[in-house]
Order: structure tokens, then C-alpha cells, then sequence
């Protein structure tokens, strides 16, 4: 109750009519939670932009080193090869290809 008193005795001194003080408070209750387009919500859209930006950013990175490495498979015959080989266990007619798997504890 103490705050209560506080704030009375300053908006005594002030001498704010009631009503504009009461239309003020209603517009603010109204603006930071009660609107469509509160506050609480703006917050949290700039927060989620924020992280899908962040994404974009990792995206473009993963673009541009998958556009290198393609570069690279396309100019270099040994490394298509060798990509061939490993992510697709491709051989030729006369080799075996043994898979060695590691087991994990």
C-alpha cells in the first residue's frame, strides 16, 4: 500500500486530472498487452527474425561451400572419383570395397 500512497501523493503534487490519468493508464494496458499488435508480441517476432536471420546466414555459408566443392567435382575427374567412392561406395569391376565400421561405446 505504501507504493499506492507514493504515487497518490505525486500526482497530487502534479495535479493531473483523474480522467487523463485514467485514459492514459487504460491506452498504455491496452497498447503494451491488449492490442494486436502489442509489445510482448513485437518482442518476440524481433527475437524470432533475429534467429531465422542467423539461419540464413549458416544456409548462405553451407551454399557457398557446397557450390565449391561442386566446382571441384566437376574440374577434377580424382576428386569425383573419390567422392564416388566414399559417399556412394562406388568401385570398378575389378576391386571389392569393404565397409569397416567403428563401434561406439
Amino acid at each position: 500500500m505504501g507504493v499506492f500512497k507514493g504515487i497518490k501523493r505525486s500526482l497530487s503534487k502534479i495535479k493531473v486530472n483523474k480522467k487523463y490519468l485514467i485514459a492514459t493508464i487504460i491506452f498504455l494496458v491496452f497498447v503494451l498487452v491488449l492490442d494486436s499488435d502489442n509489445l510482448l508480441k513485437r518482442f518476440s517476432l524481433l527475437s524470432e527474425k533475429q534467429e531465422l536471420e542467423g539461419q540464413i546466414k549458416a544456409y548462405d555459408e553451407k551454399i557457398i561451400e557446397n557450390n565449391r566443392k561442386l566446382k571441384e567435382l566437376r574440374t577434377s575427374k580424382e576428386n569425383l572419383e573419390k567422392f564416388a567412392r566414399e559417399e556412394y561406395y562406388m568401385k570398378n569391376s575389378n576391386e571389392d570395397v569393404y565397409l569397416i565400421e567403428e563401434q561406439e561405446d
